[in-house]
């Protein structure tokens, strides 16, 4: 099916492929489509919901039907279009949605079932008896769905993500793109245009036509020089943009490694985010079949991708070619085929006054009426007044006319207008602020038109960024008319096939208007119109015309449902590139990280922050053993840890003490300058966001520490609060968690090593103190304050002295038999104190839960006060933190267990609570537990039985106070 003398394919580079299992030769510049046609491959997949046979039916992006699966080692691609990937030496791709074979598909028995299948039948069939849905209509429907397959292995391909800037983002390259894109370099600015085909020049590429006195295709040459030679212009070929989104922010997708065999490190596709201060949208239109009955046969195709694979790829899809058409356009490719020695069997033009002067048979007034053959195109019936006749053919053009390309115009809740004259909808101007519609996108079709807007669009975008655009004079082009006379459907009994790839028939939409889904929202769910990879690009309008039809409407009134990005599909692997394995969450190291691995100590993941979990020691083969021993040197001498992870947030201004009045359930404009103080903070809905301690450090400045965990959360809602409360107060916040690095020093010994360490012995200083101390010179602030119970401070310093500061107090620490200690023996700690974490302010907590009702100050208000306050949150009922310990101390408890009364039921209805901490306390020689249980504070000193079924834990444990260690508090203030 080659055409020798034409086509832009590289015909001394012959390649191979294989498809279903069969060789095929190519050539370099083929897609997968042209080269199936070439070698006579009309059939290449199954409808959705029919199976039904289906070929190629376009040659771009906008492919319903001929979607494969490309296998490439382990890796298996489903739902890729034949039209977009381009044939490569090796490669191999298989048809899908069919079983056992393409041709002898067991699942077209769904076609002869038909009548049964109707729009909404899913909803109509599945609702009754309602015991069928678990046993017969679901494991059916998961068994039935799905387009392609996977292989089931980790997806092992590389991917990236870019980010790009610049002036004038140009989307397409046709003459529109072109014209734009050379308008503006020449005024010097920077401009990126995107093309999605592998060449640039759009529909010129089809097109043998003349500009400036010259071949098309050498116009298109020369424009591509000049911008390429220039520095301020970066083309982007295989780039498709699919989404406009705020502030002049694209997304695009660039095919990187897929048309070329797959090689280690060679990213497969690169995701765009780029930012242009202006947009010029050249992406052109998109040609619409007619709907007729058995429009869908392998062979029926669109009219524009007969001249693309004509002229493109010097390929015929057909030996014996019909047209069906109510455009101009189709004569001229009627007339290409024939002069490069293809038979036309006809056109058909429903036109009446259509002219007849052609060198092939030309039916005016007529529409075709069906077809016939099941795996290809053998047959056509035309009817054309009274009278019906037959053309044997094997390749069947339509065209219904062009939509412009809309689509990113209405991806910011824009909608476009409807236009008579061309029967189609355009961009409404300023959908999205910054972007310019030109060209056949905007419903001009000629050449010249599309010349004229793509200079008006760039010289436009220049005038707003306040750049002179330079005068380029217009070359001659095609400046034809353009007359549709709309025809959306013809009438008849068969079956008329809107979406190729769905399924949906003309019936279908006026049986959903029928049935009340007048909406085209309504009836695009309800028929599963437009929800194919396609998203309908060639069948939407169609659809929504037979809807308006059947509705009374017009087309306006309508309307069209809403576009939302993605364009094109867009593998999630590329939108998330970066983002698997280790780079799946940001990794955030301490400055102390690399002496900590240097002792060994393995790392776990907390917020994000990578944190020592202990530190082994020669001989301690569990991690058991060392959380022991760094428990008990914390309780005998003297422990440190590394604390820089806890979220700090820097707050000034003369209304900084008020705010924190405000998100704070106690008050904290009383707190002397010079002291820190502990407070709790909660949401708006009344429950406990995080507690943590804020520190004085002028008259109108503080220190705020938060959870690891909540950092970013506090963050937030500080802002919130702000912006949403107190927009007109004095206060400004800024995160310095980075800014500094800081440690935790705890245990008897712990004054005695700071002042080993501090430049000037500590004097008095309470506990709950703060203030500036110097370290080797250096500025540090020092925190007088403890998370383990003993008495503990906690000493920053900036950030890049972290590591330093870290390896010298390990190293004075352990001459006086301590060392440092790391988030297991940390847990434990805090557990034999009652501290709680967000084990415990996990989301679903009040105050009254913890204990801590008593801190919302009942002088003034806070976020969050009024709604804890409601009914229910507080009571007996409530479940409340408690300590638990087990009767028989050695015997291990688990975090996640239920609490039960000894001798009830182990069931959801007798449930009294549940643990949330737990560790093994080497001080009291027994495991503890923090717990919630109902009505808790009244229950000290009762049995409760723990059971965890998971773990095969069923224990006996004593009801405590959660403070399991030091009561009184006497360490700590020591």
């Amino acid at each position: 099916m080659r055409i020798d003398t034409k086509g832009l394919v590289d015909r001394t580079q012959p390649l191979r492929f294989r498809f279903d299992g069969v060789d095929y030769p190519a050539y370099q510049g083929d897609t997968l489509a042209s080269a199936l046609l070439a070698n006579g491959v009309r059939l290449v997949g199954r409808s959705f919901k029919y199976h039904r046979p289906r070929g190629i039916l376009t040659a771009g992006s906008e492919e319903p039907s001929a979607l494969v699966e490309v296998l490439e080692g382990g890796q298996q691609t489903p739902n890729v279009r034949a039209t977009v990937q381009e044939v490569y030496d090796g490669l191999v791709t298989q048809s899908q949605n069919r079983w056992p074979s393409l041709k002898h598909d067991l699942m077209a028995v769904n076609d002869l079932a038909a009548p049964f299948f109707s729009a909404g039948f899913y909803y109509k069939t599945f609702m009754w008896p309602r015991s069928f849905w678990e046993r017969l209509y679901e494991p059916a429907i998961r068994r039935a769905a799905g387009l392609g397959s996977l292989s089931g292995k980790h997806d092992e391909a590389v991917y990236e993500k870019a980010f790009a800037f610049c002036d004038l983002l140009v989307i397409g390259s046709g003459p529109a793109g072109l014209m734009a894109a050379l308008t503006a370099a020449r005024a010097g600015a920077d401009v990126i245009l995107a093309e999605e085909e592998a060449r640039m020049g759009g529909r010129l590429l089809s097109d043998p036509q003349e500009i400036g006195g010259g071949a098309a295709a050498d116009w298109v040459a020369g424009v591509l020089a000049e911008l390429g030679a220039l520095p301020n212009v970066r083309l982007m070929t295989r780039t498709t943009v699919t989404g406009a989104y705020d502030q002049g922010t694209f997304g695009a997708l660039e095919r990187v490694g897929l048309h070329v065999a797959p090689k280690p490190g060679v990213p497969r596709e690169c995701f765009w985010r780029i930012v242009a201060k202006r947009a010029v949208l050249a992406a052109g239109a998109l040609e619409r079949p007619i709907a007729f009955a058995d429009n869908d046969r392998p062979g029926v195709m669109l009219a524009s991708a007969l001249r693309t694979y004509l002229n493109r790829y010097g390929v015929s899809a057909g030996k014996r070619v019909t047209l069906f058409a109510n455009t101009d356009g189709a004569r001229a490719v009627a007339r290409e085929l024939a002069a490069a020695g293809v038979q036309i069997a006809g056109l058909i033009d429903p036109r009446e006054d259509a002219s007849t002067a052609e060198e092939f048979p030309v039916h005016a007034g007529a529409v075709i009426t069906g077809t016939k053959g099941r795996h290809g195109l053998s047959e056509i019936t035309v009817k054309k007044g009274g009278t019906e006749f037959r053309i044997q053919t094997d390749c069947l053009g339509l065209s219904g006319g062009w939509n412009p390309t809309v689509h990113l115009t209405c991806h910011m809740n824009g909608r476009p207008d409807w236009r008579e004259d061309i029967a189609a909808f355009v961009p409404r101007e300023g959908a999205v602020p910054g972007l310019i519609a030109a060209g056949a996108c905007n419903g001009s079709f000629s050449t010249a038109g599309a010349l004229r807007e793509g200079r008006a669009a760039a010289l436009r975008a220049m005038s707003d960024m306040d750049k002179r655009g330079p005068e380029i004079d217009l070359p001659q082009a095609e400046d034809m008319s353009y007359y549709v006379k709309a025809l959306w459907a013809v009438p008849g009994t068969g079956r008329a096939w809107l979406d190729f790839a769905n399924d949906v028939t003309t019936k279908d939409v006026k049986l959903a208007a029928k049935e009340n889904y007048a909406s085209v929202e309504h009836m695009k769910r309800y028929t599963t119109q437009g929800m194919a990879p396609d998203q309908g690009k060639n069948s939407n309008v169609a659809a929504l015309a037979v809807l308006a039809d059947a509705t009374g409407r017009g087309i306006p009134e309508t309307g069209t449902t809403t576009y939302r990005p993605p364009f094109v599909p867009v593998s999630i692997a590329a939108m998330g590139a970066g983002g698997r394995g280790a780079g799946f969450a940001p990794q955030r190291f301490l400055t102390s990280d690399q002496a900590s691995r240097d002792r060994g100590a393995p790392m776990i993941e907390a917020g994000l922050w990578y944190r020592p979990s202990y530190f082994p020691k020669p001989g301690e083969t569990t991690w058991k053993e060392a959380c022991d021993r760094e428990v008990r040197m914390v309780r005998e001498s003297v422990g440190v840890a590394d604390v820089s992870t806890l979220g700090k947030i820097d707050i000034q201004g003369k209304d900084a003490a008020r705010f924190l009045d405000l998100v704070y359930t106690n008050t904290f404009s009383t707190l002397p300058v010079g002291r820190v103080r502990y407070g709790l903070m909660l949401r708006e809905d009344g429950l406990v966001m995080d507690d943590g301690t804020t520190a004085r450090l002028g008259e109108n400045h503080y220190l705020m520490t938060t959870t690891t965990a909540a950092a970013g959360l506090v963050m937030r809602h500080l802002d919130f609060v702000q912006q949403a409360f107190c927009a007109g107060w004095d206060v400004r916040f800024i995160s310095v968690t980075e800014s500094w690095a800081q440690f935790a020093v705890a245990g008897p010994k712990a004054r005695v090593l700071l002042n080993a360490v501090l430049d000037a012995p500590l004097a008095d200083f309470p506990f709950m103190a703060c203030g500036s101390v110097r370290v080797g010179g250096v500025e540090a602030r020092l925190f007088r304050i403890s998370f383990s119970g003993e008495e503990g401070y906690e000493i920053a310093v900036p950030t890049r002295y972290g590591e330093s500061l870290f390896r010298d107090l390990l190293a004075k620490a352990e001459t006086l038999g301590g060392g440092p200690y790391g988030m297991e023996a940390l847990n434990v700690l805090r557990i034999e104190k009652g501290f709680i974490t967000h084990a415990e302010i996990h989301g679903r907590t009040t105050a009254f839960d913890i204990g801590l009702e008593k801190m919302v100050s009942l002088k003034k208000d806070c976020i969050g006060k009024a709604a804890s306050q409601r009914p229910g949150l507080t009571g007996p009922e409530r479940e409340q933190l408690v300590g638990l310990k087990p009767l028989t101390p050695d015997r291990p408890i688990t975090a996640g267990a239920h609490l039960f009364v000894p001798g009830d039921e182990v069931k959801r209805v007798n449930d009294q609570g549940y643990v949330t901490s737990v560790g093994y306390s080497v001080t009291l020689d027994s495991w503890l537990a923090l717990a919630f249980l109902k009505d808790g504070r009244a229950r000290h000193g009762q049995t409760i039985r723990l059971v965890d079924h998971l773990r095969s834990i069923d224990v006996l444990c004593q009801v405590s106070d959660p403070v399991f260690h030091d009561p009184e508090g006497r360490k700590l203030r020591a």
